[in-house]
């Protein structure tokens, strides 16, 4: 909610938001947030972050504080916001009354091309997701979950909704099931159900939500499979999931040090994470143009490596949790530029039934308002043989 805190803090400071004091920023916005969000009374609200001022900033600039926190009571909160009618502009308006970036606003709109659908994506992010659980084949199943009291996920085959704390869950707890969004089950289903061969590798497997699942579907088909990730503690958290199978702990672009090829590669890549900001909401604030224009880079480097150890036959998943073009559609079309050894594959016959509506041309594009799921994407290529007739 911080674009709308400011909205309402920008109008009744005295000079320009932007040139407030950032420490006067942060506990302002906290709070706006606890009088309109929280519903704290607004003398308790007022008090308490006054009292946080003084003792982080000192009396001067608790003064300020408390003179804008006593403006803001005096308006109920959807009459700060009557003059955005009047704003035309709907970027600006947008991000103005969900709390995002404008430059995301125009990501959402470069894609969906319709405002309806980015304004249902923008009031979406703003709603924290239900905790979803998935069942990893071999040691527990959907109907299980279903028995605990949990709804079943509306694509996944695996995976369902619970209310309440997971790790309550003896299945959880024991290692035998996980928690994981549908829209990460699907892009590990989706991957698997197109692989084949004897070994596989997930690139990026930190934390290991989509490792565990794959490890237990590869165990099952008597697959091998390795799990590298570039962080120690995050391979340390993969160790536990993936029920025995190797981990790596390296710099994925150099993959090929291993000396080891791999029949199918998923690339789950570091991106901005613009297709979950329902779960991290900060990241809307965080990431900038710069931080896309490293991802990338580093995106397409990932994925050069991974076709270096690639099998002739071989398939290549290259997933992201963000909807962005540059780290979707336009990698996509890169990949196919610079390899021509690489045939892009249809999607459409790994999906489920249901979920047809989710293709971005041959590839996966999950919508959060569209699919209740993250806003992940998948797309699935084959190296094809070099061997000539």
């Amino acid at each position: 909610m911080q674009g709308k805190h400011d909205y309402v803090l920008s109008q009744i400071s005295d000079r320009p938001w932007s040139e407030v004091d950032p420490g006067i920023v942060d506990v302002a916005r906290m709070g706006v947030h606890q009088i309109h969000e929280l519903r704290v009374p607004d003398h308790a609200a007022v008090a308490a972050t006054v009292e946080v001022a003084r003792k982080r900033l000192g009396e001067s600039k608790a003064s300020f504080v408390n003179a804008l926190l006593r403006s803001v009571t005096r308006k109920e909160y959807s009459e700060w916001f009557v003059q955005l009618e009047l704003v035309k502009d709907n970027v600006s308006r947008f991000s103005i009354l969900y709390s995002h970036p404008e430059w995301i606003v125009s990501v959402y709109f470069d894609l969906l091309k319709d405002w309806e659908a980015v304004e249902n994506e923008l009031r979406t992010n703003n709603i924290p997701a239900l905790p979803t659980l998935v069942s990893w084949p071999g040691y527990s199943t959907q109907q299980e979950l279903i028995d605990l009291g949990a709804e079943p996920t509306l694509y996944s085959e695996l995976g369902a909704r619970i209310k309440g704390n997971p790790g309550n869950l003896d299945l959880v707890r024991h290692r035998l099931a996980g928690v994981q969004d549908e829209g990460s089950q699907l892009v590990a289903t989706v991957f698997a159900s197109a692989a084949a061969g004897t070994n596989w590798l997930d690139l990026c497997a930190g934390p290991g939500g989509k490792a565990a699942l794959l490890s237990s579907v590869a165990k099952s088909r008597n697959i091998n499979f390795t799990a590298n990730e570039f962080s120690q503690p995050r391979a340390d958290l993969v160790k536990k999931v993936v029920h025995g199978a190797r981990v790596w702990c390296g710099d994925g672009r150099e993959i090929l040090n291993r000396g080891e090829f791999f029949d199918a590669i998923l690339i789950d890549a570091p991106c901005t994470g613009l297709g979950a900001l329902r779960r991290r909401p900060e990241v809307r604030w965080r990431r900038t143009l710069n931080d896309l224009r490293n991802l990338t880079l580093l995106q397409r480097e990932l994925i050069e490596a991974a076709i270096t150890t690639l099998n002739d036959e071989g398939v290549l998943g290259y997933a992201t949790c963000s909807p962005h073009l540059a780290e979707t559609s336009v990698q996509v079309l890169d990949i196919l530029k610079r390899h021509p050894e690489l045939e892009h594959v249809d999607v459409a016959p790994y999906l489920p039934a249901n979920l047809q509506d989710a293709q971005r041309g041959k590839s996966m594009s999950l919508w959060t308002h569209k699919h209740g799921t993250d806003a992940m994407f998948l797309a699935l290529f084959r190296k094809k043989s070099s061997v000539t007739d």
